[in-house]
């Protein structure tokens, strides 16, 4: 019999995300109503903001009908409109709790959440039973389906009524046994941009295995329309979007600034439909040219963005469209150094060759390198800080260009004096070719990063490191 009256209340169970609701069901003679599905109320006690996209009904008239185990890959809100069911789940995804299982009944009054790779089986207790369940995804002959055999003896299922007497289709009955099963795979990762200095530093990151891929601009195209169909997106967890349109300068130019908008806003834009539709986790890569450079203190996350040329105006932008992806991280960085050319390098090379640089020392900032760009990413992503926009670069005492190429000289064994301070304005005094202009003050507040429990290193030490070859 239903229960009226109960308060809406969550209850976990042992299997890791697999989340029992007690439902309020409100009733008199004439029947009953409730509130089966109620976004905003469960996402605030805790329910995953799961996205159904389709609502399922499987009516069953007798009896002992006996249905599953299945474990499909997405996320499934299991209720009963009419009658009562014996629920079985059991954990089908690679970990540590695969095989788990639980067993409860359930009636009109209560629900559960069951997450993608948990296998899924019911019997039915009362005649004329209503199944119903919304799921997040559409059925795909393409998607990948775990299956497990309702009489597996590892999982022991104690069934209110014996297998051998109730109504199983074939293929359930064929399904196979625990030991031979092949867990489901979490979701994946994918890094775009993976042939950039960032996105070299990733892979070095993250590595590689099965549960992450590595695209090139050659394997995706972001500004295609046809991106929501380049994947079967519901596979991934998470979007790491380390490609950008960074050439600063040639940016201020007719063709630049066409390519800066393609890359930095429209390509954007269409990886945050795709993160968006998806429930995926959309990580996006920013820059201190979003800010002026104007103010006498370091930036925070949430200052006014304010950029000065084409390149900052595109990141600025495509800032502003991430932020509207319900999941995502904006990692706002800084004077970026990885493997490849880069200033540090160039630095080093004038100094072997006795060459006396004349270099700016009138932008100050901090150097982050490549490496722990991608450390600072995988932290956010493995400790599920919470979202938003976090400004991640090295620690320490400010410098201007001029204070590090002195200090590249000086690790180098070359003297620093040889290092000739100048104005941004007379650097570029003759240049032939559009200039970017650039903020002269880049320094990022770390206050965030460092409350989430990502300690960013020292930038004179990682510089040290770098020229030594211990950090790429």
């Amino acid at each position: 019999m239903t229960e009226f009256g109960k308060p809406l209340a969550a209850s976990e169970t042992p299997i890791p995300g697999l989340v029992v609701w007690d439902l309020p069901v409100h009733g008199d003679g004439r029947g009953w109503f409730k509130e089966n599905w109620q976004r905003e109320k469960m996402t605030s006690m805790g329910l995953p903001d799961f996205g159904p996209v389709q609502n399922n009904i499987s009516f069953n008239d007798a009896v002992g009908t006996t249905r599953g185990i299945h474990a499909e890959p997405w996320d499934k809100w299991v209720s009963v409109a009419t009658g009562r069911i014996f629920g079985a789940w059991v954990d089908l995804r690679e970990g540590p709790t695969f095989g788990a299982v639980f067993t409860t009944e359930l009636d009109p009054s209560r629900a559960i959440f069951v997450p993608r790779g948990v296998g899924n089986a019911y019997q039915t207790l009362a005649p004329d039973t209503a199944y119903v369940y919304l799921v997040n995804d559409h059925w795909s002959p393409d998607a990948s389906y775990t299956f497990l055999n309702l009489a597996d003896e590892t999982a022991a299922i104690e069934w209110p009524i014996p297998l051998a007497d109730v109504e199983i289709s074939p293929k359930d009955r064929a399904h196979p046994r625990l030991a031979e099963v092949t867990p489901m795979t979490g979701l994946k990762t994918l890094i775009v941009g993976a042939n950039g200095q960032l996105g070299r530093a990733l892979r070095s990151e993250f590595g590689e295995s099965d549960a992450i891929e590595y695209a090139t601009r050659d394997s995706i195209d972001l500004a295609s329309p046809h991106l929501t169909t380049a994947r079967r997106w519901r596979d991934y967890g998470t979007i790491i979007n380390a490609a950008a349109y960074t050439a600063v300068d040639t940016a201020e130019t007719p063709t630049g600034r066409v390519a800066s908008w393609a890359a930095n806003v429209q390509g954007v834009a269409n990886l945050a439909g795709v993160a968006t539709r998806n429930g995926i986790v959309l990580v996006h890569v920013s820059s201190d040219y979003v800010f002026d450079g104007t103010v006498d203190r370091p930036y925070r996350e949430d200052d006014p963005l304010s950029p000065l040329g084409v390149y900052g105006q595109t990141k600025a932008a495509g800032d502003a469209v991430v932020a509207t992806v319900p999941r995502h991280y904006i990692v706002r960085t800084s004077w970026v150094i990885g493997d490849g050319n880069n200033f540090v390098r160039t630095m080093a090379s004038l100094a072997r060759k006795g060459i006396d640089p004349a270099v700016v020392d009138d932008q100050i900032g901090r150097l982050t390198f490549a490496s722990d760009i991608a450390r600072g990413i995988r932290h956010l992503i493995t400790a599920g800080a919470p979202f938003g926009t976090y400004n991640l670069t090295s620690d320490g005492s400010p410098m201007s260009w001029a204070d590090v190429a002195r200090l590249v000289y000086e690790i180098t064994g070359h003297d620093p004096n040889r290092v000739r301070p100048v104005t941004t304005d007379d650097y570029f005094a003759a240049a032939t070719t559009p200039v970017a202009p650039r903020p002269r003050n880049s320094l990022l507040d770390l206050s965030r990063i460092v409350e989430s429990g990502f300690t960013p290193p020292i930038a004179e030490q990682r510089l040290r490191e770098f020229l030594t070859h211990k950090i790429a």
